[in-house]
């Protein structure tokens, strides 16, 4: 079910205003919904800095731990009949039999990685802490820094490539980076968008035959019908942060979501919205924040948040089914793996549960 939703023009946005953000405790999560407490709350600096569009030589490796596959992942993505996790401690897992085993990934980075994107079977692009961007060539076995901003003191939290040389990253205080050359060199054009207030930028997708579309901090919302040449400020159903947004594979059709169980969906690249009812088992709201997206190969569409949340909609994101884990883990990521079970990961890493399990398993 869904109901019509009032738009609203975008508060504290002050034109001219010379304001910059106020020390803001932001969570290593902020695209996973601050997934756990296991984590400490990181301080970013009261303004952003402006990017050194270079790229980087110097080689941490990633920490290697036999339990790196039950460790925080915070993305996964299919890579033909490959799966690829990122996730704290520079940590890239592949599998390539269907989640049954996981071998750790040659990664040059110690830093939380929190989105991981993939143009083909081999080409890809990972996003993290300290401004890092990696890049991988052979499905994610191995991967090469190609760029990080240490005083930025800020994460980068998505990815999005349009082809081998065009892409864009996003992430906190209004990050905007873009690169035409495969990420040999990278820009900061975060003066693109109508952000003086520095919100953070938590997700970048495609829309289709429309644009570019992104979410993030506040409610804000941008979208690109020019695919990241210039960008129009939208009016957002809502005031609170916004994680995630997924194109439900219709022309102009786009979900976004995020705290407190906000889902919204959009049928004209973002001009007007309804909000999507969440009813849980036993007929309440669902109030848990929502995190990650993906379309499966069967035309669903399946949404995952804290507190083991999993949302499943078989008619392109007009209504969803509610179901909780019951460990209550929370999830940032998920994908599909050959077999059509999905793979869920987040709080505790790599969960296998097949679609219509009422349980979504305990494995």
């Amino acid at each position: 079910m869904s109901e019509p939703v009032m738009r609203r023009t975008q508060a504290g946005r002050s034109v001219g205003s010379s304001h910059t953000p106020e020390f803001r405790v932001h969570s290593p999560l902020t695209k996973a919904l601050s997934l756990c407490s296991v984590l400490s709350m990181l301080m970013l600096a009261s303004a952003p800095m402006h990017v050194q569009a270079e790229t980087v030589k110097t080689e941490v490796q990633s920490v290697v731990s036999a339990k790196a596959q039950h460790s925080l992942l915070l993305d996964i993505v299919s890579v033909g009949k490959r799966l690829v996790a990122v996730g704290d401690r520079g940590h890239i897992l592949f599998s390539d039999d269907d989640g049954g085993s996981w071998t750790q990934a040659s990664v040059p980075s110690k830093q939380m990685l929190t989105a991981v994107f993939f143009l083909d079977d081999s080409h890809g692009w990972a996003v993290g802490h300290d401004a890092q961007i990696l890049a991988s060539s052979d499905g994610g076995a191995t991967w090469v820094k190609q760029f990080e901003d240490l005083e930025r003191e800020a994460p980068l939290l998505d990815i999005w490539f349009k082809d081998r040389n065009n892409g864009f990253a996003v992430g906190a205080y209004g990050a905007l980076l873009t690169t035409t050359d495969g990420g040999t060199t990278w820009e900061d054009v975060s003066e693109r968008m109508d952000n003086e207030d520095a919100y953070h930028l938590n997700a970048i997708v495609e829309v289709k035959d429309s644009g570019l579309f992104i979410v993030g901090e506040q409610g804000v919302m941008f979208r690109s019908p020019d695919w990241g040449q210039s960008w129009e400020t939208l009016e957002s159903p809502y005031e609170g942060s916004l994680f995630g947004a997924l194109g439900t594979g219709e022309p102009g059709a786009v979900l976004a979501y995020g705290l407190r169980g906000h889902l919204f969906r959009s049928a004209d690249f973002g001009s007007t919205w309804e909000r999507i009812s969440l009813k849980t088992a036993n007929n309440g709201e669902l109030e848990f924040g929502l995190a990650n997206g993906a379309i499966f190969k069967d035309g669903s569409i399946v949404i995952v948040g804290h507190g083991g949340s999993v949302l499943r909609s078989i008619d392109k994101g007009r209504s969803f089914s509610v179901l909780n884990r019951p460990d209550r883990l929370s999830l940032a990521g998920l994908a599909m793996d050959n077999s059509g079970r999905m793979i869920l990961v987040g709080q505790g890493g790599v969960h296998v549960s097949a679609p219509t399990d009422a349980s979504l398993g305990q494995q």
